[in-house]
């Protein structure tokens, strides 16, 4: 009998994904996959309709986001899973980062005016049709207005850090989102580290709230999941693993199609497991004595 498998980190419109929540969900469904994390950047918006479909399909919708915080080399991404949607304090801190991108959006367009690119703030509203703004939605119009013939040339080009149009984006602190996290029941784990994740390094992580790794990404060599693998195990930490599907157009060295990778059910198991352990070292020392 085959192992039942997940997806741990995938997209939708939400934020910068090609497809719709429950289109996400359909095709979940349609890969053989029993459950996925829908981890967009910075808003838990699409869980509700993802979920509606997921569960007429049989798979399971786990409530996730992808947080952008400060880290020594830059930007460490953060996923979070089993978040409540609509939670007011959640809600509070995720409107801020989308204002920030909203923000971060309208500086990267004038960049791109003064390089002779004519695209307008407007038109990457357009495009994100109410998601979370990213550097995705720009990249879309730049191929669409024939600038770049894809959205690799696109970062290339102007983009990605150290590129013209770079712009760089005020972020929190890893403590201050593994804190809120945690305050509304929900771990978190680093996201494709890649060589960023050295032992020392990831000891400082855990000591800031952090859960997990995520072992098993699209541009990580059986090296670097063996490497970090061990490192989880050695500290204690929870492991996790998906495509970073962002859609069709979006595959290569950083995404793979949707369930394109062997994630076991067992590890979005043994998260839920650390959940509750989270939970409880967050409860008050005065409440814990309280049966």
């Amino acid at each position: 009998m085959p192992t039942a498998r997940v997806d741990l980190h995938c997209h939708s419109t939400a934020s910068d994904g090609e497809y719709a929540p429950a289109e996400v969900a359909r095709r979940a469904h349609a890969a053989g996959l029993v459950a996925i994390a829908l981890t967009d950047h910075d808003t838990t918006g699409g869980v509700p309709e993802a979920t509606r479909v997921g569960e007429t399909l049989g798979v399971r919708i786990v409530s996730g986001c992808e947080f952008s915080v400060k880290a020594p080399w830059g930007e460490l991404h953060l996923l979070a899973y089993f978040l409540p949607p609509g939670h007011a304090r959640l809600e509070e801190f995720l409107a801020g980062t989308r204002a920030a991108r909203h923000r971060r959006a309208e500086q990267i367009v004038g960049h791109l005016r003064r390089l002779g690119v004519a695209i307008d703030l407007g038109d990457v509203v357009q495009a994100a049709d109410g998601g979370a703004l990213g550097r995705p939605h720009v990249a879309r119009l730049l191929v669409r207005h024939g600038v770049c013939v894809d959205m690799n040339e696109a970062f290339a080009r102007y983009l990605g850090r150290g590129r013209p149009a770079y712009v760089e984006k005020p972020l929190p602190t890893l403590q201050q989102v593994t804190e809120l996290v945690h305050a509304v029941g929900g771990v978190a784990v680093a996201a494709h580290l890649g060589d960023h994740g050295t032992d020392g390094q990831i000891r400082q992580f855990q000591e800031q709230g952090l859960d997990g790794l995520e072992v098993r990404h699209p541009s990580h060599s059986p090296g670097t999941e063996r490497r970090l693998t061990g490192i989880a195990q050695r500290l204690g930490l929870a492991i996790s693993g998906g495509s970073d599907w962002h859609g069709d157009l979006e595959l290569g060295d950083s995404h793979a199609p949707l369930g394109g990778l062997d994630i076991p059910l067992k590890w979005l198991e043994e998260l839920e497991t650390r959940r509750a352990t989270a939970s409880r070292e967050t409860v008050p020392q005065n409440r814990r004595a309280i049966t």
